[in-house]
């Protein structure tokens, strides 16, 4: 008996959980493979699982000139945060977060943010068809960035065939207004006759950035609902998403004669 006891303490033990208790973690960790990104402050523990529950999944692109503020007013929503030295985008970078458009209604976005360098152009083309929505970037503070405004619209028109973008016009860096060489009513204009909503933001003072996505997240959403934006396959722009136990519409409850067997 001493002599098992010896080898009993030479063996080195690590604690396992049980395997109910492994089997719930692996169920867990499979509803959250795709945690999203959340402003500073976002909680953890139990609510991290619910975040993993969406309706549909949008994929939006931000495009505009090198300097606009694309990446700093993406960080500013995803993370929370404002850097005041940002490195430029390299091609193509990937953010995402879950928005709350309604209550109980919430929509993952897929958010890529493109380099505005004309080098980059080749690469970012290749987004634009598999987005369904995106946010157009000027600098307010540039009148050359606004005046790019008609030729990133073409583009994205000419590459995103057949399908459409929603897209939204945005004014970034508001909080410079001492600055600005663009104003807000030639803007107004140039969205309208596009037919785009117009916005102004600023990342460095967190003005109107959440507002921007989640408005043309609503915008989305109510031509998905009303059936003019529909799911394809082979297309990226919009996904069902996962709700368990959750009837969509009216139109999905079909009725059955059932008998209770107690």
């Amino acid at each position: 008996m001493l002599d098992i006891c010896r080898e009993l303490c030479q063996v080195p033990w690590s604690l396992q959980p049980a395997p109910e208790l492994r089997k719930e973690s692996n169920s867990t960790d499979l509803l959250l493979q795709q945690r999203d990104r959340q402003p500073s402050g976002a909680t953890h523990g139990p609510s991290r699982v619910m975040e993993a529950i969406w309706l549909y999944q949008f994929r939006l692109i931000v495009i505009g000139d090198s300097t606009v503020g694309k990446s700093c007013l993406i960080r500013r929503f995803t993370e929370g945060r404002f850097a005041q030295v940002s490195d430029p985008t390299v091609g193509v970078d990937f953010f995402s977060r879950l928005v709350e458009i309604e209550p109980g209604k919430r929509i993952k976005l897929q958010i890529w943010d493109t380099a505005g360098q004309e080098r980059f152009r080749s690469i970012t083309r290749a987004y634009y068809r598999n987005s369904v929505g995106g946010l157009l970037l000027f600098d307010i503070t540039n009148r050359r960035s606004f005046q790019n405004v008609h030729d990133w619209l073409e583009e994205a028109r000419s590459h995103v065939q057949p399908h459409s973008i929603v897209f939204m016009l945005v004014g970034h860096k508001c909080d410079l207004e001492a600055q600005r060489q663009v104003t807000r009513q030639e803007a107004e204009k140039l969205a309208g006759a596009y037919g785009m909503r117009y916005i102004e933001t600023s990342a460095r003072d967190a003005i109107n950035v959440e507002h921007a996505f989640t408005e043309l997240t609503r915008d989305i959403f109510a031509l998905v609902r009303s059936g003019d934006i529909t799911i394809q396959e082979g297309w990226e722009g919009v996904k069902s998403g996962f709700v368990p136990n959750v009837v969509h519409s009216s139109e999905e409850v079909t009725k059955s004669d059932r008998r209770c067997l107690c």
